[in-house]
């Protein structure tokens, strides 16, 4: 591994294992390297790394600029000096919170920089759901002319669980489309903003019987894993379609093949999985979309996450006080 910075011996060592990182912007690195007595090191695999990867290469780190690889306490202990994890993104499932707090490390995130990218490839796998354009396009490739009809978004009940961050970003863009009606669904019920945006509150039983398209933006916590299972499916009409670009785990990706495979339901678009890279059967399907943890993936959002997360380890070094520290709630709901 190479060492960036003046100080090729600093005890003020940064790993940045998420990829990618740096090629949209280099102001990251450049916060960095204006940071005196630190060096980084860039994950050199290029890929998402494994539990014994980075358990091997964290020893003698100070600070994680991490991704979604595993942060488990084993990792956590195999470094003799870590005491700063600093997220690029929102979701904490791979890092042991209760360790982390337990070993005297603190956990920073970037919650609101994905958000405005989320819920724009929630829009975009709702309507290649509905007009079937990735079945288009690859029977045009093979040669086919075959057009297909779909259904309008106004024509749907849609249903979304967790009008969070980026769940009631999704509810704003739904308002450009005037769907047929808007259910929705969270923990912390925002009533005010669910009359505004013409949506209506139920109990998340009604939700699934009720919506054709249901969109999920929840964490994935003790609370939520297989939040969507067999009861769940068999509430659902045939004619329902479903997304989640939160977390694999919150639909039980067993049930969800099956659902599909014997038309319980229409279709689904997954950007998230319980196992990343996905190798899994529902790639067999026609009726799932797929696409590879690329909510956050767009030039502004991206950038937007590694600089505060950057920000963060560079406030940590300097002694200044921290932002974007995760909340007692996320340690609460630890799976």
């Amino acid at each position: 591994m190479v060492i960036h910075g003046e100080h090729l011996m600093s005890e003020r060592k940064v790993l940045i294992t998420t990829v990618p990182f740096g090629d949209i912007s280099r102001r990251p690195f450049e916060l960095l390297e204006a940071t005196p007595g630190v060096g980084y090191v860039i994950n050199p695999l290029g890929r998402k790394l494994n539990e014994p990867e980075l358990a091997e290469m964290i020893v003698d780190v100070e600070a994680l600029i991490a991704g979604t690889e595993p942060i488990t306490r084993h990792v956590m202990t195999s470094s003799r000096k870590l005491k700063l994890i600093s997220r690029v993104g929102i979701g904490l499932d791979n890092v042991d919170l209760l360790a982390a707090r337990e070993l005297g490390i603190e956990v920073l995130y970037t919650p609101e920089s994905p958000s405005a990218a989320v819920a724009e490839l929630t829009i975009g796998h709702m309507l290649n759901l509905l007009r079937h354009l990735p079945a288009c396009d690859r029977k045009m490739r093979r040669g086919v002319w075959q057009r297909s009809t779909g259904e309008r978004l106004a024509n749907q009940v849609v249903g979304i669980v967790g009008v969070g961050r980026i769940g009631s970003r999704v509810l704003r863009h739904l308002q450009g489309f005037s769907p047929k009606q808007i259910l929705v669904n969270d923990i912390d019920p925002n009533f005010e903003l669910y009359r505004q945006f013409n949506a209506m509150y139920v109990e998340k039983h009604t939700l699934y019987r009720d919506s054709n398209m249901i969109s999920l933006h929840v964490p994935l916590t003790r609370l939520t894993r297989d939040l969507i299972s067999a009861q769940e499916f068999s509430m659902m009409e045939r004619s329902t379609r479903i997304i989640n670009t939160s977390r694999g785990g919150i639909v039980n990706e067993a049930y969800l093949y099956t659902a599909l495979k014997t038309g319980q339901i229409a279709a689904a678009a997954v950007d998230v999985f319980e196992t990343e890279p996905y190798t899994g059967n529902l790639a067999e399907l026609d009726n799932c979309l797929l696409s590879c943890h690329m909510g956050s993936m767009t030039s502004d959002c991206r950038a937007e996450m590694e600089l505060r997360a950057t920000e963060g380890v560079v406030r940590f070094v300097c002694g200044d006080s921290l932002q974007s520290v995760v909340p007692q709630e996320e340690y609460d709901n630890q799976l």
